[in-house]
């Protein structure tokens, strides 16, 4: 399945909103290092990006990203020196040792090469440098989707082959740390951040699957309404009426150069 990420504003709505929640704790775990350049591999609608310019005083950062819908939003709510580069994290467009600290959040996992991605990462860090990255508990941590795929699955068997739980097996501590060990970094931590994602009511928790943006909205776009429908209502039987809590779990990595 070919993902889809276009349209900046429904990916606010569908998971942009809940990472904005997880980068400033993500920031608070790397050690700090105020005057650095950052660059932020697979930056999205800039959530990441954002907080670093918010709460580490960067020189300067540098977002990359293979959409520019993606990186127009970055850009345009970034507040202080932000610069976006059209770029690929198997093919960063950046020199080598340009980065104190190059990060990435909610991406590794939708590379097709982590272990080409980890490559070019800690090319374009500064020997010493930090290479973070943060990366959603599909199997069992990040609820709202977790609940989606579970309902999917009982609907259409082929869900099965898309849950980005089994799909991904480097949003893991075990795929984290073996992937960072073996792109040759020191110090590798891996830990579990938590946040809270509450919605108003089931119509608050529903809508952001249907912009098409991203794996699930992507893969509920293309089923026919009798599925469609299906799924919606096992998730509002599933669901309490009300007030919806819910938890999110994200695991991330650090390593030296």
């Amino acid at each position: 399945m070919t993902e889809v990420w276009t349209d900046g504003g429904p990916y606010e709505r569908y998971v942009g909103r809940w990472s904005r929640q997880v980068a400033p704790k993500f920031l608070d775990w790397l050690p700090d290092a105020p005057g650095a350049a950052w660059c932020d591999v697979g930056c999205g609608t800039g959530a990441l990006s954002h907080a670093i310019l918010a709460t580490r005083q960067p020189v300067r950062v540098v977002g990359v990203d293979p959409s520019e819908g993606f990186l127009g939003v970055a850009i345009r709510n970034a507040d202080g020196p932000f610069e976006g580069r059209v770029g690929s994290a198997t093919d960063i467009p950046a020199g080598d040792s340009e980065f104190d600290r190059v990060v990435g959040g909610l991406m590794l996992n939708f590379v097709p090469d982590y272990e080409r991605a980890m490559t070019e990462m800690r090319r374009i860090a500064k020997p010493g440098g930090y290479i973070g990255v943060y990366v959603w508990a599909y199997a069992e941590g990040m609820e709202m989707m977790r609940l989606f795929w579970d309902a999917a699955i009982t609907v259409d068997e082929n869900a099965l082959e898309l849950d980005e739980g089994p799909r991904f097996p480097v949003c893991r501590p075990g795929g984290l740390t073996a992937l960072f060990s073996q792109a040759g970094l020191a110090d590798v931590k891996v830990e579990g951040i938590e946040i809270p994602t509450v919605f108003a009511d089931f119509d608050d928790y529903w809508q952001p699957f249907l912009g098409g943006q991203g794996a699930a909205p992507a893969y509920f776009d293309r089923l026919d309404e009798y599925q469609q429908v299906a799924i919606r209502e096992r998730l509002r039987a599933a669901l309490p009426k009300g007030e919806i809590a819910l938890t999110a779990r994200a695991w991330a990595a650090q390593g030296r150069t």
